[in-house]
């Protein structure tokens, strides 16, 4: 059982180097596929040979379902890795929030049961600092870890999703794009990374909140304009929600575990027409709750080939960029 202070060296390690770490831990699972050549595992039938308009997308809800528990090394007196995290190293934004939790995928349908944010801290954080321990070489032996096995059978875990969307300014002349670098004492999940926004887990307050495309309308309020972050809306009087929906072409293009964290992504894209982003995004922040946006990078092969090879960007946000390239004719028109 590790002191407190052994904890929190393994802990600083992992925050330090999360982005070495995950490409390192690919190597953990030779037989998983990967997406469009990033560290991001996946399953055969969840990226599709094209995008998918968003709404071509069914959700049921129903039971959350059942997991082994997984037990990890920590302090005494704490009986969870979120525990130990809340009391030790809590990021800014570290909230327990009921979330839908991802059962099964099959053809177009997803099916939810409810859960917590802290299920994925207790299981994917506590796996990726166990594999930071070893790379110290606190541990030779990685149980937590295989004790889940394939990240991507949703039997085996607890997985709540986060909605990845990479977002286009569409222009005639040059389209754009936007990412978000994560601020490590903000988040508790990919922090010193870069990542498309808006990223929000899928989570909701009632009925009307049990839509992918509703979940997305409330962060790209919150990341993109800085609004205070919003539990829930009425989204049919929302004026901003209302224009966003007739704006945006939304596309689902696949998904993916992230190999360290074990972290879950739907990788979506929203294109806008540049006028209607404006109009839209005028006052869009260059700063929010969980980091720094940078805005209107060029969306060009060298920068998708910087931002995916080059730069320590979040797996799901590499495979998103590398999709959305080889997906640019469907997705721009």
């Amino acid at each position: 059982m590790p002191t407190s202070a052994e904890w929190l060296e393994v802990r600083a390690h992992l925050l330090e180097h999360r982005h070495a770490l995950a490409l390192k831990a690919v190597s953990e699972y030779p037989d998983v596929p990967k997406v469009a050549g990033t560290p991001l595992l996946t399953a055969p039938h969840w990226t599709p040979p094209s995008p998918i308009p968003l709404a071509d997308l069914s959700l049921e809800l129903r039971g959350s379902g059942e997991f082994p528990r997984v037990r990890s090394e920590l302090p005494d007196g704490f009986g969870s890795y979120s525990e130990a995290m809340a009391a030790l190293a809590a990021p800014s934004v570290f909230q327990n929030r009921e979330t839908y939790r991802l059962l099964d995928f099959t053809d177009r349908h997803l099916t939810f049961g409810i859960g917590s944010y802290f299920d994925g801290i207790d299981v994917g954080e506590a796996c990726a600092h166990e594999y930071a321990a070893s790379t110290l070489g606190h541990a030779s032996e990685l149980p937590l870890r295989a004790s889940v096995g394939n990240p991507c059978d949703l039997t085996r875990r607890p997985a709540n999703v986060a909605i990845s969307t990479l977002t286009i300014r569409r222009s005639p002349g040059e389209s754009t794009f936007f990412l978000h670098w994560r601020d490590p004492k903000r988040v508790g999940h990919a922090g010193g990374m870069y990542q498309v926004l808006p990223v929000g887990v899928f989570q909701g307050a009632q009925d009307s909140d049990f839509s992918l495309w509703h979940c997305m309308i409330r962060e790209f309020a919150e990341e993109l304009l800085g609004v205070p972050e919003i539990h829930s809306a009425d989204y049919g009087s929302w004026p901003f929600a209302r224009q966003l929906t007739s704006a945006a072409r939304v596309f689902y293009l696949g998904m993916g575990v992230d190999p360290l964290t074990f972290a879950t992504d739907m990788l979506t894209v929203a294109v806008i027409e540049a006028p209607e982003f404006d109009e839209l995004f005028g006052e869009l922040v260059s700063h929010n709750d969980e980091g720094r946006v940078l805005e209107g990078l060029p969306f060009t092969a060298s920068n998708i080939e910087r931002f995916v090879h080059h730069e320590p960007t979040q797996a799901a946000g590499a495979a998103l960029l590398s999709l959305a390239w080889q997906h640019r004719e469907t997705l721009l028109g």
